[in-house]
């Protein structure tokens, strides 16, 4: 049975998740704000492991930044 990306809210406290992300970005130069994200997303990626999942997110990422840039 193939697993597909879950879109809609998934959270348990996705405001304290995100008030976290905030936090883990504090005080950290531009650079290193974006190693920190290239980290988090391949320790999810790892641990999420289904590669139709993690292409379907990619691609639903890049098509949200395209479309936000038009």
């Amino acid at each position: 049975m193939a697993t597909s990306l879950i879109t809609t809210p998934h959270f348990s406290a996705g405001d304290d998740f995100y008030e976290a992300l905030i936090d883990a970005h504090r005080d950290l130069e531009t650079a290193q704000s974006h190693a920190l994200n290239a980290r988090l997303v391949l320790l999810l990626a790892n641990h999420i492991g289904d590669d139709a999942v993690l292409r379907e997110a990619l691609a639903l990422a890049r098509a949200n930044v395209l479309q936000a840039a038009a």
